[in-house]
């Protein structure tokens, strides 16, 4: 048992590391997180230093690396600024769908530009109807010759405006019981005829990312554009959310050690009755359960990622990560704030912004409820 990350995986942190010091401007940050808008030139340079999909093979732009390197690189994007960190970590996201599913034609199609930074992707699950609810859907894809015609509405879709495809999953067989058993995931260009966005409004957090509604119309795709296997998308997607799930868990985990990085050089330099606030044993009580939770996350994350580095599919594992590292993140930066008093309301001190960035990280790639029931039904198991 291996705790040391290797030397490859050093050299990653350190140059992720200074990328964000020398492109995560505080003033630019809050200037986009003011005009809600996305990071696109950090976005292309971090695309350019291949700092994107580095979990993809080199043939399609990526280091041929894991996912243990792909969370060291969000946990430093995030840490570094967590709402610029977010935008870029999640440039990719559900490419992985193409990328484990994909037909040759389309991976050579799509990845290298998402992992080049000039493509962003965007996973098309959650519906109006629905919510975390993924085992039935509102959108069906029907065949038609040699292509499919695609109808319905999806929501709260991260890139969603922005996005060069969407992996769309969609109810391909209307008639099998139980209904999961008749979804497929099909890839649908941003540009085709029919499908449109509407930015969903003003949001608590991650403002500098966009989110959608997504609306297909009779959009018709080829048929060569289904991801993996027909009736297999729940399946699919299922494979996805353990990949995914340890993602967000890494943004939770930068966006915590990036609100408790500041907390700590406050407490440090800033006086009260005379002595700094650091000296005071209140806060280094706080302090100490701080860096616990991180470490406790930091711990869990790199396990989760180890196990799928192995193959092995393990939703408890990933579920557990994400709902700990996501609380972590709410619970860190709420300390934050109040270990900065009314300066960490304030947003030129920026843990206001991480506080707020950290709460989505409870909610997306299924609430923290969702990770309880894959939890406890993992463990529980069937009764008879």
């Amino acid at each position: 048992m291996e705790f040391e990350l290797d030397r490859t995986q050093k050299e990653i942190q350190k140059a992720v590391r200074d990328f964000a010091k020398g492109e995560f401007d505080k003033e630019l940050a809050l200037e986009l997180d003011r005009k809600h808008e996305f990071p696109k030139k950090i976005w292309q340079k971090a695309g350019n230093l291949g700092l994107i999909g580095v979990h993809y093979p080199e043939e399609y732009s990526g280091q041929g690396l894991g996912s243990i390197e792909d969370i060291i690189v969000i946990e430093e994007l995030c840490r570094g600024d967590s709402t610029i960190g977010s935008a870029v970590a999640l440039a990719s996201f559900a490419s992985e769908l193409v990328l484990h599913y994909g037909s040759d034609e389309l991976k050579q199609k799509y990845l290298p530009q998402v992992a080049e930074g000039k493509m962003l992707s965007a996973g098309a699950f959650t519906e109006p109807n629905h919510g975390s609810d993924i085992t039935a859907m509102d959108t069906t894809a029907v065949k038609d010759g040699d292509e499919w015609v695609v109808n319905g509405v999806k929501t709260f879709i991260t890139n969603g405006g922005l996005a060069g495809f969407y992996s769309v999953l969609c109810q391909t067989d209307p008639d099998v019981q139980p209904s999961y058993r008749g979804l497929s995931v099909i890839l649908v260009e941003a540009d085709r005829e029919g499908l449109s966005t509407v930015d969903v409004g003003e949001k608590m957090g991650i403002s500098m990312m966009a989110t959608s509604e997504v609306i297909l119309k009779d959009v018709r795709v080829p048929a060569s554009n289904l991801i993996g296997e027909e009736n297999k998308g729940f399946y699919h997607v299922l494979h996805f959310f353990d990949e995914s799930r340890i993602q967000i868990a890494a943004q939770a985990l930068g966006t915590a050690q990036g609100a408790y990085d500041r907390a700590l050089s406050y407490v440090k330099q800033r006086e009260q009755f005379g002595k700094k606030i650091a000296q005071f044993q209140v806060t280094q009580h706080k302090l100490a359960d701080m860096a616990t939770k991180i470490e406790l996350s930091r711990l869990i994350i790199y396990k989760a990622a180890w196990n799928f580095d192995q193959g092995r599919i393990d939703p408890k594992l990933t579920s557990m990560a994400k709902m700990y590292a996501a609380r972590t993140a709410v619970e860190v930066a709420d300390e934050a704030i109040q270990l900065l008093g009314g300066y960490g309301y304030m947003k030129e001190y920026e843990v206001e912004r991480f506080y707020r960035d950290a709460k989505i990280t409870e909610i997306y790639e299924g609430t923290k409820e969702i990770q309880k029931n894959t939890i406890a039904s993992a463990i529980i198991g069937k009764i008879k």
